[in-house]
């Protein structure tokens, strides 16, 4: 939300890090009441690491994790600037240039930035087992799920996602910055391992190592139990049927995120609040895969067979409603929402204009985003503003918006 363009070169030194938080006004939630990965709390911990262990980070984990167990290629990159002999840069398809190089992510320490072969990856894993680095007990907690405090179980221990692949246990993590992918997956019960690793930003690590463990562990995997007979292929499937699909769905744990639905001839498109188009297979009249990455949807119909709704199938079920397209909200007097906006908190601003039926929010460096109105006083955009919604005072006057864009919400911005 500062508008920093990772993708352009732009980074967060780690040391900005403590200063955003201890601006933060408020808790997003009570501590433990919900899951909800970040990136934030590895940064934080790698700083007490560094002032508990009295050296810095890079050093440390040199010290005490790389070189104990064997890691003789692996570093911690501090800083954008840090070259890294023989490292693999990231890069993006360019419709004009062919590819496009991306940087890495700076400040990522703790959540990231570690340079590392498939070798040296492989002693990672196999750690798991020997436990050669690590205070007593550290894998129990790593593996051991988290229970929150209404007292749902997560999928996530203390830095692993913990789950079955097939009838197998698995310990698994991805990874992705600008243009790097990354999947780890340890299945204890074989004492064997998948590591992928890729510097394209379209590469669907997850999906590739899931095809390389059903081949590599064919005849190591308990049989599972008989399932029904597969879906209908993809070419069994009329893509005009898809029309009655298109449409937007709002998430009903995630209020202003926001997955839209559309048809391109044959092609079957679908777009998340803030995040790049993708598309998408059939496997029935009513469930369809998304290519570029390990996911699915379900559409669901109402007794009248009006489409109403959908299921997202991306670690667990998450229902979305149907907004009603039909009968669009009335669009509210968008002159009243026009302004600058400031946010103590990021020590950013954002100009606030009319465009037509829209509003367009714009700042020092970001791309100007589109505001669409939802309901109410909400307007949903793209990165780096998902999601918006305005506030008045006592007389009715707009006085600030909060903002959202997925794992981070109600970021308060004041109007000037």
């Amino acid at each position: 939300m500062t508008g920093r363009r990772l993708d352009e070169g732009d980074y967060i030194d780690r040391n900005e890090i403590i200063g955003i938080v201890q601006r933060q006004p408020t808790l997003q939630n009570q501590p433990g009441a919900e899951f909800n990965y970040n990136n934030t709390g590895f940064a934080m911990l790698a700083a007490v690491v560094e002032r508990v262990g009295g050296r810095p980070f890079p050093q440390w984990m040199e010290d005490n994790v790389f070189r104990p167990i064997g890691m003789t290629s692996t570093v911690v990159r501090a800083h954008p600037s840090h070259v890294i002999p023989g490292s693999a840069q990231g890069y993006a398809a360019d419709t004009l240039a062919g590819w496009r190089e991306l940087r890495d992510i700076g400040g990522a320490t703790g959540a990231g930035g570690i340079y590392t072969t498939v070798g040296d990856l492989a002693l990672w894993l196999a750690n798991f087992k020997t436990g050669k680095v690590g205070a007593p007990g550290f894998l129990e907690q790593m593996t051991t799920r988290y229970v929150l405090t209404g007292g749902d179980t997560t999928s996530y221990g203390m830095g692993l996602f913990v789950d079955r692949w097939r009838s197998i246990r698995r310990f698994q993590h991805g990874g992705a910055d600008a243009a790097h992918r990354s999947q780890l997956i340890y299945f204890p019960d074989l004492d064997g391992g998948i590591i992928v690793d890729s510097n394209d930003a379209a590469f669907n690590a997850a999906a590739i190592a899931d095809q390389v463990a059903g081949i590599f562990f064919a005849d190591r995997i308990p049989p599972t139990p008989a399932v029904a007979a597969p879906a209908p292929a993809a070419a069994a499937f009329d893509p005009a049927g898809f029309d009655a699909y298109a449409g937007r769905y709002e998430l009903a744990e995630m209020p202003g995120f926001v997955l839209t639905f559309s048809r391109d001839g044959a092609r079957l498109l679908g777009q998340a609040t803030g995040q790049p188009q993708f598309d998408l297979t059939a496997t029935s009249d009513t469930t369809f895969t998304i290519k570029q990455v390990a996911a699915s949807v379900t559409f669901h119909r109402d007794a009248g067979g009006g489409v109403t709704s959908l299921t997202l199938h991306q670690n667990g079920n998450h229902p979305a409603r149907r907004l009603d397209a039909a009968t669009p909200p009335a669009r509210p007097d968008l002159a009243q929402y026009a302004g600058r906006y400031y946010s103590a908190e990021l020590e950013v601003f954002y100009e606030v204009k009319v465009d037509g039926e829209t509003l367009v929010a714009t700042g020092r460096h970001t791309l100007p985003v589109t505001l669409r109105h939802g309901k109410g006083e909400t307007f949903n955009g793209n990165m780096p503003l998902a999601a918006i919604e305005f506030q008045r005072d006592g007389q009715g006057k707009v006085t600030g918006f909060r903002a959202g864009n997925g794992r981070t919400r109600d970021v308060q911005f004041g109007r000037q």
